[in-house]
């Protein structure tokens, strides 16, 4: 069947991730060679596919700028399902990752981005770290392989550390190591295989190591960042998650976590950080001033009670907000219909209900993504854009009664996705993914569990 001419019809509306009068839109959606070459009254097509669209909405892809695929097979270990950032990182990351082997990897990228995709996301950055001498297996590839059979855009945000984090212990196994000259060598050859700088690309990769205030030397963090921008490509870590940042670096450095990194050339519109929880003024214009991109996960900050990051004051100051779930292991659910839903929702329980709209949060999740990976050609609903695309129903017992059925994503609290579109490719039909079998998956999903568990 050809799949290059799809017309989606008789949507109630579309938001379209752009701002002001531009956010919401009407009419069909024409999909032609993997863009979006019309929006309107779309008269029919020869060899038209139509998709029926018929109450539902439409949104561009959603965009998740951080998370750790890895950890989908580690959700809700009893032992941190309470804990604070540093005894969960002991607790789950540094205990289970020497036992996540190939087939582990490859059952929680299949698992994870099977979530992304029923809750509406096209794109996503994974941060992933553990690259051991250890491992008879390449995760990269094995992570590149599922986001294409998969059919989502994928960024390969490499981490890595030159030096390990002291958590709240030292009896931890630790996580792997590599001195910065083979980090960058082990970078640039994957920037090889697979960084393609296109605005609509499928696959990219970003130097991100884990922390730059504990993992990485000032000198080591100048040299990277140099050696990123030779290669043309993105830059990113975490950030300002916790207060523990903020006290170590003023110990350590005499100044905030944002300074010292650009201090340090980590900076600009090529560099994104997941969290920036605990900002003040000056770090949030900093980051505005120089373009670098926040990754917001709400619903991550909140389980493990880091706090809320300020990103409407990070909006508000003209700076780059994206939306992320982060990894499975600190969210449990890393579905991008509840990220948005926390999204509105916790800082209007702080700031008020004017501190951020619907229209605002899918700006973050869609247009505010693209931003900040780079790709640019993705992230609205616009004539030419990509056509990554979602049909989002409104026929669950819980959008009965909307008066403004468009709020529906972000308001009603959970995705109910029927179509996604990648380039034009129909990954999600009818709610469902084509070829996956999804039994298979969840019985070999309980099959690593038992595994990781046997092994401790």
């Amino acid at each position: 069947m050809n799949q290059t001419n799809i017309v989606i019809r008789n949507a109630s509306g579309i938001l379209t991730g752009q701002r002001g009068a531009l956010a919401r839109r009407k009419g069909d959606v024409h999909i032609r060679d993997g863009l979006i070459a019309a929006i309107g009254a779309i008269a029919p097509q020869p060899d038209e596919i139509t998709v029926d669209a018929r109450g539902g909405v439409i949104t561009p892809g959603l965009v998740c700028t951080h998370h750790h695929l890895f950890q989908t097979m580690l959700k809700g270990i009893p032992s941190a399902i309470d804990a604070p950032l540093e005894t969960w990182l002991r607790l789950v990351p540094s205990t289970y990752w020497s036992r996540i082997d190939e087939t582990a990897l490859a059952t929680a990228a299949t698992v994870g981005m099977a979530e992304l995709l029923l809750s509406g996301c096209t794109t996503v950055a994974d941060h992933h770290y553990l690259f051991a001498d250890t491992y008879r297996y390449d995760p990269a590839h094995v992570l590149f392989d599922t986001a294409t059979r998969m059919g989502l855009r994928f960024v390969l945000a490499r981490g890595g550390t030159t030096h390990s984090r002291k958590l709240d212990t030292d009896d931890i196994i630790p996580s792997p190591n590599e001195d910065l000259d083979t980090m960058l060598r082990r970078v640039s050859d994957l920037a090889a295989r697979y960084n393609d700088p296109a605005p609509d690309a499928m696959r990219r990769v970003a130097l991100a190591p884990n922390t730059p205030t504990w993992g990485m030397t000032p000198d080591e963090l100048r040299v990277s960042s140099q050696a990123a921008r030779d290669m043309g490509i993105g830059m990113h870590s975490h950030l300002s998650e916790t207060t523990n940042y903020v006290t170590f670096c003023r110990e350590r450095y005499g100044m905030s976590p944002v300074q010292f990194v650009a201090e340090h050339g980590w900076t600009g519109p090529d560099v994104w950080y997941a969290h920036l929880v605990h900002m003040d003024e000056a770090e949030i214009a900093l980051l505005a001033r120089t373009g670098t991109g926040m990754a917001h996960c709400p619903q991550s900050n909140c389980r493990l009670g880091s706090g809320i990051a300020p990103a409407p004051a990070m909006m508000r100051a003209g700076g780059r907000v994206s939306l992320a779930v982060d990894g499975a292991a600190s969210n449990e659910a890393c579905d991008m219909g509840a990220e948005m839903h926390a999204a509105w929702m916790v800082h209007r329980a702080v700031h008020g209900p004017a501190a951020v709209t619907c229209e605002d949060v899918i700006h973050w999740a869609t247009a505010g993504g693209a931003q900040v990976l780079g790709l640019d050609g993705t992230g609205t609903v616009r004539e030419g854009m990509a056509a990554d695309l979602v049909v989002h129903g409104l026929d669950r017992p819980r959008h009965a009664g909307l008066h403004d059925p468009l709020i529906a994503p972000v308001a009603s609290g959970a995705a109910d996705v029927r179509h996604v579109f990648t380039a034009g490719r129909h990954v999600v039909v009818n709610g469902h993914i084509p070829g996956l079998d999804m039994p298979a998956l969840m019985a070999r999903a309980a099959d690593v569990v038992r595994g990781l568990d046997v092994m401790g």
